[in-house]
C-alpha cells in the first residue's frame, strides 16, 4: 500500500509540471500581446508570503506570527482527519509556488518527504514546527499498557518545558525555522506536540524563525506577532497548571492517544482506548483493558473527539456507566467552529473545562 501511494503521489507530481509548464507558454504567449495593457504594480505596494501549511494548529500558529504579512493557506480541508491524508495535484502545485511550507513533522504528515523530495522550488523555506521537541514513544504496547503508563506517568511534569528523548533527537540539527528535509518516518513517535501550550510554544517560535528567513525585513513584525501570541500560551499554560494541581484524579480516558504531552506537562495519565491514529480500531482485548481499567478507577467520563466517529467511547461508557464528553485534539476545525469564530486557544480552553469536570468527578 505505501508503494502505491508513493507511486500515485510522484505520477501526480510529475503531472502537475507538465500542466505548469503548459500553462507558462500559454502565459508567455498571452503576456506578449497584453503586456501593454496591464497595469503596473506601484512601487510601494506590499508583497506577501505566500505560505502553505499542513493542517489547522499549524495554520493558527502562523497566522497569529504572520499577521498581515502573509497569505496562510492550509492544505488540509476543514473538518477532514489529517493523519491519512494525501495531498492532490493541486496541492503540489501550491506548495511548489510558496515561499515558505510549515508542518507540525514527528510523523504527522506522511507524506511530506515525498512531496518535498520532488520539488524543484530551490527557495522553498521548508519549518518543521516540532523541531527541537524531544518526542514521546507512541508504541501499540506502551499506549495500552495501563497498568504502568510509562509514557505518561506523573513525576515532576508541571517543571518540565519539554518531554522525553528519543534517538530522532531534533537538537542535533541545524537552527530552528532552516531549510532542511529528513527522514520523518519517526516509527511511531507521538506527533500532538501542539496540545501541551508549553510545546505549542517552541512550535510558534520556529514558525517565527522561518519567516523571518523568508522576508527578514519583517523579522521585527514577526517577533512582535509572536510576542503577543506566545504570552497568550503562557496564560493558557498557566491555566492548565492551577486547574490540575488540586484535581481529585489524575486520569482520562481518550477515544485515541493523543494527549500524551498535554498529560506529561500536568502530571496525568491518558488512558487511550486506540493508538495514535484516531482511524486505529481497538482489538478486544484493548477494549477490555481499558474497561477494566475505567471500572476499577470508577471513571465517570469517556472522552470522544469531533472529527471521528464516537461509537467506540459511546460502547465503553456504556459498559461502564459513564458519560461522554468531547476532549478536542484540534487536528482540524469543524464546519461549526468556524462558523462561530472558535480558534485553537478557544478549543483548549473548552479542553481545560471539560478535564476539570471530569478530573474532579
Amino acid at each position: 500500500m505505501k508503494f502505491n501511494k508513493k507511486s500515485a503521489l510522484a505520477l501526480l507530481f510529475s503531472l502537475t509540471l507538465i500542466v505548469a509548464g503548459c500553462g507558462q507558454n500559454q502565459s508567455a504567449s498571452d503576456s506578449s500581446i497584453s503586456s501593454a495593457n496591464t497595469p503596473v504594480p506601484a512601487a510601494t505596494e506590499e508583497v506577501k508570503l505566500n505560505v502553505e501549511v499542513s493542517f489547522y494548529p499549524m495554520y493558527e500558529f502562523t497566522k497569529n506570527v504572520a499577521g498581515d504579512l502573509a497569505n496562510v493557506h492550509t492544505l488540509v480541508p476543514a473538518g477532514m482527519e489529517p493523519h491519512d491524508w494525501e495531498p492532490t495535484p493541486q496541492d503540489i502545485a501550491s506548495i511548489e509556488k510558496a515561499d515558505v511550507l510549515v508542518y507540525n513533522g514527528a510523523g504527522m504528515e506522511s507524506w511530506i518527504d515525498q512531496v518535498t523530495d520532488s520539488l524543484s522550488n530551490a527557495k522553498l523555506i521548508q519549518v518543521e514546527a516540532s523541531h527541537g521537541i524531544k518526542l514521546l514513544e507512541g508504541s501499540e504496547e506502551d499506549e495500552h499498557d495501563h497498568e504502568h503508563a510509562d509514557t505518561t506517568d506523573t513525576h515532576d511534569h508541571a517543571d518540565e518545558a519539554t518531554t522525553e528523548e528519543h534517538d530522532h533527537d531534533h537538537d542535533a540539527e541545524a537552527e530552528e525555522g532552516h531549510t532542511h528535509t529528513h527522514d520523518h518516518d519517526h516509527g511511531g513517535l507521538d506527533p500532538h506536540v501542539w496540545l501541551s501550550p508549553a510545546l505549542a510554544v517552541k512550535e510558534v517560535r520556529n514558525i517565527e524563525a522561518g519567516l523571518a528567513q523568508a522576508a527578514p525585513e519583517h523579522a521585527e513584525q514577526f517577533k512582535q506577532n509572536a510576542d503577543a501570541y506566545v504570552a497568550k500560551l503562557e496564560a493558557l499554560d498557566q491555566d492548565f497548571k492551577a486547574a490540575v494541581a488540586d484535581s481529585k484524579r489524575k486520569d482520562f480516558i481518550t477515544q485515541h492517544a493523543a494527549f500524551g504531552y498535554l498529560a506529561k506537562e500536568y502530571g496525568l495519565q491518558q488512558v487511550p482506548i486506540a493508538g495514535l491514529s484516531p482511524e486505529q480500531e481497538p482489538s478486544a482485548a484493548q477494549m477490555a483493558s481499558v474497561i477494566d481499567f475505567a471500572k476499577e478507577h470508577q471513571v465517570k467520563t469517556i472522552f470522544f473527539e469531533t472529527l471521528v466517529s464516537s461509537k467506540v467511547s459511546e460502547t465503553i461508557a456504556s459498559e461502564v456507566g459513564a458519560k461522554t464528553a468531547v476532549l478536542n485534539p484540534i487536528e482540524g476545525l469543524t464546519e461549526e467552529e468556524i462558523a462561530t469564530g472558535m480558534d485553537y486557544i478557544g478549543v483548549m480552553r473548552q479542553n481545560l473545562e471539560a478535564l476539570k469536570l471530569a478530573l474532579n468527578e
